[in-house]
């Protein structure tokens, strides 16, 4: 997904992330918790406070609440805006109670690193900066800036200097630190959400064009028999209406339009009957099936097959899954994409393992990126700015993701690496995709075509 489209899909689908009723209810046990720490203040510790000052500002939330469910229902989802303007509501709030009872004298200030942290979850960067600003702006001042917490006989009960300087840069770093952990953390799900629906949609596809190649190819079979007989049926009627030419040409109309009905048959599907023989298949033969659509991309696709020297050197017969001929075709994908001319992909197997190599003669995988590839939204594969040179596609991460994903769930285990430089140049020779499976996870079981079952 481009970097562009990426950032306006982030921020319309955080902009309706939170309910009103959800801040709401947050905000009530908020007001609780300052209801009960002002009267425990005032009636266990006898500690004086500016009560009149206090109460309005304990009162605003709770009349925002009111407002708030009056005129909006219940299920109402926030905007970008309006989620913004109750989190600052609601900062803005705290800072000041914060004020009237001590500043960083108060030990409850630790509590002003709960909105920056709800931002951070469910705002764009945007707002979550401007908020987190708001923050480190309102400690500084608190800092410097409170009325003082009184006991009943007037005295002041104040921090020594060196440990609100210390509490004030714990805060600081506090609200930057919980900020960014909460927001990778929320980024990483959302991703991931975003990818493993991505995958399923993916799967979902390729199961319904397997269906449609089944039911397709049982209709140019059954369709084949009636369709012979109207062509030859109508190619004795142009013989037999020689001399009435406006007959003679519905008859050969007929019989071109036979003809088309057949062809369309043909191109839409290449087997003659949906049976076992359809859900099985040579090893070579699944991964060229899995190729095909790029092998006339204007690049090399090489496909060798490399039987093992000992042991059973016969071609095992796989499932033909979903799974395997989309995740095997992102990944030729993948390697034509930025392969300069020519794709290697090799299909081995021993007596345990079934393995596949895809090699292209590209720039290879950047170092910087490696170890996180197979994770959603790896954009740039080049670290030199290149990236436009990749025909028809921007970015990469989602489609190998979803190859990962769908190979894993077959059984494969899948690594990625750069081939090593070429003799003499110092220059890498390309990415190398390596796949395995466990030979008796994807294998055919002997007897498995059985009888043949109709489409229904």
């Amino acid at each position: 997904m481009a970097q562009p489209q990426r950032e306006v899909f982030e921020s319309h689908k955080r902009s309706n992330w939170v309910r009103m009723r959800t801040l709401v209810i947050l905000r009530w046990f908020a007001v609780i918790g300052q209801i009960g720490a002002i009267l425990v203040a005032i009636y266990v510790f006898g500690l004086s406070l500016e009560i009149g000052l206090i109460a309005v500002v304990v009162a605003l939330p709770v009349l925002l609440n009111l407002v708030s469910m009056f005129l909006y229902p219940e299920s109402r989802r926030l905007a970008e805006g309006e989620a913004g303007l109750m989190i600052g509501f609601d900062l803005l709030q705290l800072g000041v109670l914060l004020y009237l009872t001590g500043g960083l004298n108060n030990p409850f200030t630790l509590l002003i690193l709960a909105p920056v942290t709800v931002a951070s979850t469910v705002l764009p960067l945007r707002s979550t900066m401007v908020l987190g600003a708001i923050t480190l702006a309102i400690i500084t001042l608190l800092r410097s800036q409170s009325l003082p917490i009184k006991t009943a006989g007037g005295f002041e009960l104040l921090l020594p200097d060196l440990f609100v300087f210390g509490f004030w840069v714990a805060l600081m770093i506090g609200v930057v630190f919980v900020a960014v952990y909460a927001r990778q953390v929320t980024q990483e799900t959302l991703s991931m959400g975003e990818a493993l629906a991505a995958t399923q949609m993916a799967l979902a596809r390729e199961q319904k064009l397997t269906d449609l190649g089944g039911v397709v190819a049982a209709a140019a079979h059954e369709l084949g028999t009636p369709l012979a007989t109207i062509k030859l049926v109508s190619s004795e009627l142009v013989d037999e209406l020689e001399g009435k030419e406006e007959l003679q040409e519905d008859a050969r109309l007929i019989r071109e339009q036979a003809d088309r009905c057949r062809d369309i048959l043909q191109s839409m599907g290449r087997a003659g009957k949906e049976d076992h023989l359809l859900r099985h298949a040579l090893w070579e033969t699944v991964i060229r099936e899995a190729s095909e659509p790029h092998l006339d991309r204007g690049k090399v696709v090489r496909i060798s097959i490399n039987p093992p020297n000992e042991g059973d050197w016969r071609q095992p017969t796989i499932t033909r899954s979903p799974e395997i001929i989309h995740g095997v075709r992102n990944l030729v994908q993948n390697a034509v994409d930025f392969a300069e001319s020519t794709v290697r992909v090799n299909v081995s197997w021993t007596d345990n393992l079934l393995t596949l190599q895809i090699n292209d003669d590209g720039p290879g995988f950047p170092q910087s990126v490696l170890g996180r590839i197979g994770d959603p939204f790896v954009r740039r594969r080049r670290a030199d700015g290149r990236g436009g040179q990749r025909p028809g596609y921007q970015g990469m991460g989602l489609g190998l993701f979803i190859a990962k994903t769908l190979l894993e769930r077959s059984g494969a285990t899948i690594s990625f690496a750069n081939a090593g430089p070429q003799s003499g140049s110092g220059r890498e020779r390309g990415a190398l995709i390596s796949v395995q499976w466990p030979r008796a996870s994807i294998e055919a079981s002997q007897g498995a075509l059985g009888d043949n079952t109709p489409i229904t």
